[in-house]
């Protein structure tokens, strides 16, 4: 049998990333969309009369900051591409810094923003952002806004775990990552593609056949290491034929 594309992170972002890997592989792809978690709202956001700057490490921040304030009038940091594009969706003044959130903790002390910065987050992050800048010298506080609350998997998530066909796995967060290996070994042969490395840190080397690690931390990147999971994978199929 193909390959399955196992998709698990929260919506929207699950449906669009399956809508983008039917456009790059074609319609007959198999795919699963089985997010580990689901996104809900929480907390309060704070006042922002001497807010500054504003910090974003994922598009739930920002829906979360819109859907709470009109203020469009606060610059902002962004983690990567996709984050700010939501936020200038919003309405905001934006800077994209590229990366993961390493790399936006050196961009935005290398920037010296005007403080305080407040970063919107979700109850789960994989890097303490605002107690790495205040020791970088960058007054920073930080919200809490959503909360990533975990799902089982589906059936046909769990059939295709079970099964003999290559089991392909995009992760995007360190926390989906978690989830996913804490829910049982898989029969069928993994293959994960982490968006960087501090997800990768996550995936235990003898639960999966093949990592790769994307070149670039966001969804175009996953595709792409993706692509030469896609190609390995089928090559495993090929060389096991069916009984």
């Amino acid at each position: 049998m193909a390959p399955t594309l196992l998709i698990l992170r929260p919506e929207p972002g699950a449906s669009r990333f399956a809508a983008a890997a039917r456009a790059r592989w074609g319609p007959d792809l198999r795919l699963i969309v089985s997010p580990v978690m689901r996104i809900e709202r929480r907390g309060d956001l704070p006042p922002l009369d001497d807010v500054r700057t504003l910090i974003f490490t994922s598009r739930n921040g920002v829906a979360a900051f819109a859907a709470a304030s009109d203020r469009r009038d606060i610059p902002a940091f962004a983690v990567g591409d996709a984050t700010a594009e939501r936020a200038r969706a919003a309405g905001l003044s934006v800077t994209a810094c590229g990366g993961d959130a390493r790399d936006l903790i050196v961009r935005v002390a290398a920037a010296e923003p005007a403080t305080p910065c407040l970063h919107l987050r979700g109850e789960h992050a994989a890097v303490d952002l605002a107690a790495a800048l205040n020791q970088a010298g960058i007054e920073t506080r930080e919200a809490v806004l959503y909360r990533q609350v975990a799902q089982e998997m589906t059936a046909a998530a769990r059939a295709a775990l079970d099964g003999a066909a290559p089991v392909l796995v995009p992760l995007f967060s360190a926390r989906s990552a978690r989830l996913f290996f804490a829910a049982g070994a898989a029969r069928a042969p993994l293959f994960a593609a982490a968006i960087s490395a501090n997800v990768a840190a996550e995936v235990p080397d003898e639960r999966v056949r093949l990592l790769s690690v994307a070149e670039r931390p966001d969804g175009d990147g996953v595709m792409m290491a993706l692509d030469e999971l896609m190609d390995a994978a089928k090559r495993l199929e090929g060389n096991n034929p069916a009984q």
